[in-house]
């Protein structure tokens, strides 16, 4: 090896194939909710297994006698188990850490799942068998790949992996290309893609920045003279915004720093030993500082619908 060279020891995630397990051997690492057989996304995984049948294997581990535990895939089981299924094509994974592996799992985005709706449809699969998979009628799913039609290219690129329900886009299209792209920034840096957020942005943007700018803009419960306030006090908040993001990155590492120093604080005895006698109050929030997961504000996740096994 020449100097400086680095070596790395790369460890395979999974085995290399796939492979059928009894059911019976596969034991849940979590109890399912009790009403979960009722929840929406039940219904939709159980009827892309009955459509189109298992898309995702579930990822086991092994025990060392004969049996496996479960480290993603429970619902997906227990649907194949209520339809008698008596063995299950698995992936296998050589580490046992559930946690780490459905971290790096995430939800399709309204973006993604209108992709995916779209790509299924040139493929030639019949609209009645996708909605049938996705448990959803033929009118959700024309609204699913229509979604896009009249959205700024710049616009989906902001918001592409983003959890926004469907009505945010909807929405946006009453909005002309560059007010799109100012108000999916306005959703990016609050983090907050509810539908009354991006509503108060249509509200406060202004006539001529709308796709019907020759009508009215009218707001059920909203003057005139509020509504104009509105458009005003979200000009002051986009320039605010603006302002902010000149200084944001060097800030956040600061706060970077300072949290990984606290946290290095706290592993010192002695420090917590004199904070408990002398400071509690400082303690809980170093503490505090030290078990953030994140600086920002995390925003309420929208409800999530359409995900397939």
């Amino acid at each position: 090896m020449s100097a400086g060279a680095i070596a790395f020891n790369l460890v395979q995630g999974f085995e290399n194939e796939c492979v059928r397990l009894p059911a019976a051997s596969l034991l849940p690492v979590k109890a399912l909710r009790h009403n979960v057989k009722a929840s929406t996304k039940y219904q939709q995984i159980a009827a892309s297994i009955h459509e189109v049948g298992l898309v995702e294997p579930p990822v086991v581990c092994r025990t060392g006698d004969g049996l496996y535990l479960i480290l993603d895939g429970h619902i997906r089981i227990e649907i194949l188990k209520d339809m008698g299924v008596s063995e299950v094509e698995c992936l296998v994974s050589t580490d046992d850490e559930a946690f780490t592996y459905n971290k790096r799992i995430s939800k399709l985005s309204a973006v993604q799942e209108h992709n995916m709706v779209v790509r299924a449809i040139a493929r030639g699969v019949p609209e009645q068998k996708l909605a049938k998979a996705l448990s959803i009628n033929l009118s959700s799913l024309r609204r699913r790949t229509n979604l896009l039609q009249g959205i700024c290219a710049e616009a989906v690129s902001l918001l592409k992996d983003k959890q926004c329900p469907m009505a945010v886009f909807e929405i946006l299209k009453k909005m002309r290309p560059l007010r799109q792209i100012e108000a999916a920034e306005l959703l990016v840096n609050a983090n907050n893609y509810s539908v009354s957020y991006v509503s108060a942005i249509l509200a406060g943007t202004p006539q001529t920045q709308l796709v019907a700018g020759d009508k009215a803009k009218k707001i059920k419960g909203v003057t005139p003279e509020a509504m104009a306030r509105m458009e005003r006090e979200l000009a002051k908040l986009q320039e605010a915004i603006t302002s902010i993001q000149d200084t944001y990155g060097r800030e956040h590492l600061q706060l970077t720093v300072v949290k990984a120093y606290v946290a290095r604080l706290l592993g010192n005895a002695r420090v917590v030993r004199y904070l408990t006698q002398h400071r509690p109050s400082f303690l809980q929030e170093f503490e505090a500082i030290a078990e953030a997961t994140s600086t920002l504000v995390q925003a309420k996740s929208p409800t999530k619908s359409g995900e397939i096994a």
